[in-house]
């Protein structure tokens, strides 16, 4: 997965509670064998009216929002189902990072397992944040190293764990996380006995 360092950009604003991952990725998308395309169909539901027409004045329909790389929502997001989709969605479509005051434990993790940060400030920080995002031309700075989260008169800091954090900066999946072990493994492989089970039999 990539790597994450300073992301920088415009912020696209949903101030909503409690959206739930059927509403970020509904169920009848979720049929794809890749991890890539799910982007078209993000909040397809607030997204499109009951005749699959776009709704012009829902934000990510909102051409000069089409670049936005920051997510802001409000608290409990990406709560529901433990769907990966939702997060593979946000990332397809061209999200880097989702700002809110909290979010669901399993979504949470999803995002930080393909390197979608999520980041948790203060209700009053979004409220905030989601005034400066409600002007299309603003722009955010978000850098994990530090921490922080920048936009026009915006300061804050935000928490992270320490491996989660680590993961995103060196872009680590579950898999590189194993291959850093690859020589223990090899090791392993090579003192294991003639007659114990191999990989593949």
């Amino acid at each position: 997965m990539r790597a994450v360092g300073i992301i920088e950009g415009k912020m696209a604003p949903l101030p909503r509670a409690n959206v739930d991952t059927d509403q970020i990725m509904p169920k009848q998308y979720l049929k794809r064998v890749e991890r890539t395309g799910f982007g078209p169909f993000l909040f397809h539901d607030w997204a499109h009216d009951e005749e699959g027409e776009p709704v012009p004045e829902f934000v990510l329909n909102r051409p000069e929002y089409a670049d936005a790389v920051v997510l802001v929502s409000g608290p409990n997001f990406g709560s529901g189902s433990s769907r990966e989709h939702a997060p593979w969605g946000l990332e397809d479509r061209g999200f880097r990072a989702v700002v809110a005051p909290s979010f669901a434990d399993i979504f949470f993790n999803n995002c930080i397992n393909i390197g979608l940060l999520p980041v948790v400030l203060t209700e009053p920080e979004v409220a905030r944040l989601t005034e400066i995002a409600a002007n299309p031309s603003n722009h955010v700075t978000i850098d994990l190293e530090r921490q922080t989260v920048t936009a026009e008169g915006f300061g804050a800091r935000f928490d992270i764990d320490a491996f989660a954090k680590h993961r995103l900066g060196h872009g680590l999946d579950a898999i590189a996380l194993t291959l850093e072990h690859l020589g223990a493994i090899e090791d392993f492989e090579r003192r294991r006995p003639t007659f114990a089970p191999r990989p593949g039999s």
